[in-house]
């Protein structure tokens, strides 16, 4: 053989000292990014009328999940320490404002804060005005909460929701009146007038005149949101006395509506179907009355399974920090925060990385399949924006002294195959067809 040139040789050892130069720098760079907390935005309502029953255990739900996965302390599939391996680091906001404020708020978050993710939002006004943001600063943003079926009426590819929409609830809020009463000759609606209050009484008095085609509606009031005084609609429902009486008020709204309407005998003139009342369930207590169809936006709260062990670690970890049951804020809280683990870590193995880009998260999480306290959740309706959930409803009977909480009878969960609209058909169509294809048992 003959003798390399010096020349060429140095060469040589140059380019494969620049090469392990670069490989040891990108190793130190992604050995940085791995050491290096995920920022996560939580947007709840922290303050005002929607603080105490919503927004407070939302925001206690994430702080005592987070601090369980740093510890890697949770349950499997999630008991590997934060997420990838990277600790989670929580910036908490209030969510009290108009929507404009809670846009300013949004960029805020986005802009100086640089966080990684948002995870938020209640109130479907707040979702349908961050939504459009979010794609626009191009950042991965979870809902949560809201629950509005327009939210996904334009596909917006940096939004994805991990919970059910309203269309859920109020599809098997009319199938369980229909099954507990067997016959209703008349219905009524007292529900908050913005997108979220009307989508769910066009949802349900479809649902109802499409199941039960002889039912009269007699009522259909929109108070404003917060609006707080209710004696005039009450003294409307109490003269018209509907067989069923379905609101979707939630927070404050949903408890004064109990507290004024209640002494006037607003739950023995008519059956009370209530989408959201987990969450007034701890507030009224003994207060709360018997004979209510008591709903938790999905299998919830005082609804959700009780064999599933990440629900049982979910309730009790809640418990021992904050002396009080869990409302099912603290579940759809959860949903968002595993989803999210979940599709990181899904990320790492389908592409073989170990910090995952933004857009390999995102991907990673559309049409994504995980566990949850409450069951499996499906990312696949909205082009994998979407969460297919299903829902619950039981009856209230009485004050349990032993357990300290609200008893529920005559529990019964609805699949999503049975009251979640198919990918392929609009929640109106869908109903307008008779739901076709619904799988209900």
């Amino acid at each position: 053989m003959r003798r390399m040139p010096r020349t060429v040789a140095a060469a040589g050892i140059a380019v494969l000292a620049a090469s392990t130069a670069l490989a040891a720098t990108a190793a130190g760079g992604t050995a940085r990014a791995r050491a290096k907390p995920i920022r996560i935005g939580i947007v709840s309502f922290l303050s005002g009328p929607a603080a105490s029953p919503f927004g407070i255990p939302a925001r206690n739900g994430a702080t005592v999940l987070i601090r369980a996965l740093n510890r890697g302390a949770l349950p499997k599939p999630y008991n590997k320490i934060g997420i990838g391996g990277r600790k989670i680091q929580a910036i908490y906001l209030d969510e009290n404002g108009s929507p404009d404020q809670n846009v300013a708020n949004y960029r805020r978050l986005v802009q100086e804060k640089k966080v990684d993710l948002v995870i938020g939002y209640i109130s479907s006004e707040d979702c349908l005005a961050v939504g459009p943001v979010a794609d626009q600063l191009k950042q991965f943003t979870v809902f949560f909460d809201c629950g509005t079926s327009q939210l996904f009426s334009k596909p917006m590819p940096y939004v994805f929701r991990t919970a059910g929409d309203q269309s859920t609830d109020a599809i098997a809020a009319a199938r369980y009146v229909l099954a507990l009463k067997g016959k209703v000759k008349s219905i009524a609606g007292i529900n908050q007038n913005y997108a979220w209050g009307q989508d769910n009484w066009n949802t349900f008095s479809a649902a109802m005149k499409k199941l039960d085609p002889g039912v009269q509606i007699k009522d259909a009031l929109f108070p404003n949101l917060f609006a707080g005084q209710y004696s005039a609609e009450i003294s409307k429902l109490l003269a018209d006395r509907p067989d069923v009486i379905y609101s979707s008020f939630w927070g404050g709204d949903l408890d004064s509506l109990l507290q004024q309407g209640l002494p006037r005998g607003l739950a023995k003139s008519s059956t009370l179907v209530l989408t959201a009342a987990d969450t007034a369930l701890p507030e009224l207590g003994k207060n709360f009355p018997s004979g209510v169809v008591v709903g938790a936006r999905g299998p919830h709260g005082s609804l959700a399974p009780k064999s599933n062990p990440l629900n049982r670690w979910l309730v009790a970890a809640y418990r021992a920090k904050y002396h009080t049951a869990p409302v099912y804020p603290v579940w759809h809280m959860a949903q968002a925060i595993l989803g999210v683990k979940a599709a990181y870590e899904r990320a790492m193995v389908k592409d073989h990385t170990k910090v995952p880009t933004q857009a390999q998260w995102m991907a990673a999480l559309k049409g994504l399949t995980f566990r949850t306290p409450s069951g499996t959740i499906a990312m696949t309706r909205s082009g994998g924006h979407q969460a297919a959930e299903g829902s619950a409803y039981g009856v209230s009977a009485g004050f349990n002294p032993k357990t300290g909480e609200v008893s529920l009878t005559k529990v019964r969960t609805y699949s999503a195959a049975c009251v979640d609209a198919p990918k392929s058909m609009s929640v109106s169509a869908w109903i307008a067809s008779g739901f076709k294809g619904a799988r209900c048992p």
